[in-house]
């Protein structure tokens, strides 16, 4: 099931999103797999206000999303599901939940950046109604987000932002 996260969680978010990433080293993008997962006290204030969501399978965390507002749409900032979780559904129902916060304050859409070319991140979000986010089209927050991926290091392979 879906649920919001409980503040007993977050201590097994960073363990999931490393696990989730491992994947990323297969393909050539180990820098992806070696990048520190957020912390618990950078999840609090996501828990705390509500836009925070676990994959909850039989009391096990499979997966997690946290969503920001972004230049007036919600937008998802991290998604991860356990590799032994995968191909399941649940990553799809974790942005169904985002995408429910985000209709139920009124924001239009649902914004993410993500890989282009890698199977599990533009494809797979373009199977479940993502389009590409042309830059003209990119808010200021947006881009600002953008930018500060590039200054990472992350543009070393395509990036792009999309919309639902």
């Amino acid at each position: 099931m879906i649920r919001l996260a409980r503040p007993a969680d977050l201590a097994a978010l960073g363990p999931l999103e490393i696990a989730a990433a491992e994947p990323f080293r297969g393909i050539g993008m180990a820098a992806i797999a070696d990048d520190e997962p957020f912390s618990v006290a950078e999840l609090q204030p996501y828990q705390a206000e509500g836009r925070c969501w676990v994959a909850d399978v039989s009391g096990v965390v499979a997966g997690y999303l946290i969503a920001d507002v972004v230049d007036g749409n919600g937008h998802v900032e991290q998604v991860s599901v356990l590799p032994t979780f995968a191909r399941r559904g649940w990553g799809r129902l974790l942005l169904d939940a985002a995408g429910s916060w985000a209709a139920s304050r009124g924001l239009p859409a649902l914004t993410l950046t993500t890989f282009r070319d890698v199977p599990w991140n533009a494809p797979y979000y373009a199977r479940l109604g993502f389009r590409e986010l042309p830059p003209a089209s990119w808010g200021p927050a947006l881009r600002a987000i953008r930018e500060h991926e590039a200054a990472l290091g992350l543009d070393r392979w395509p990036r792009l932002a999309m919309i639902r």
